[in-house]
C-alpha cells in the first residue's frame, strides 16, 4: 500500500514494539502496525480492515494494548527524532469546529421528539 511504512520507518519504530511471546505464534508487527494506521488514518471501522493487515481482531487488540502502554507516544517521539524533528501531529483538541457542527442541541431536540413519537 502507498502509505505503509517505509523501511527506515520500520527500522525505527520496530525496537519500540512490545515483542512478548505467547502461546501462538505472532503476527508480523509491521503488518499489524500498517493494518492499525490503515483504519486511523481512513476512519473505517476495524471491520473493514482489509485481509492484508491481517484479522482485525488482532489489529484491534494490540491497539488498544498499546495506546494503554503509551507505546504510540514512544514511537512518535522516535520516529520525530530519526527525521530530525520534521514530522509533526496535529492535535484534534486544537482544531475549532464549524458553528453549525458545534451546536449539538437540535440533535438532542429532534431525537427525542423522535423517542416520544415512538412511545
Amino acid at each position: 500500500m502507498p502509505y505503509d511504512l517505509t523501511d527506515f520507518e520500520w527500522s525505527v519504530i520496530q525496537p519500540l514494539l512490545p515483542n512478548k511471546p505467547r502461546g501462538v505464534p505472532r503476527v508480523d508487527g509491521r503488518r499489524v502496525l500498517n493494518g492499525i494506521f490503515w483504519v486511523l488514518r481512513t476512519g473505517a471501522p476495524w471491520r473493514a480492515l482489509p485481509e492484508s493487515y491481517g484479522p482485525y481482531t488482532t489489529c484491534y487488540n494490540r491497539f488498544v494494548r498499546w495506546r494503554k502502554a503509551g507505546v504510540f507516544d514512544r514511537i512518535m517521539a522516535a520516529v520525530s527524532e530519526a527525521y530530525d524533528g520534521d514530522i509533526q501531529m496535529i492535535d484534534t483538541t486544537s482544531i475549532r469546529v464549524h458553528q453549525h457542527a458545534a451546536n449539538s442541541k437540535k440533535a438532542t431536540r429532534i431525537a427525542v421528539w423522535a423517542a416520544r413519537a415512538a412511545a
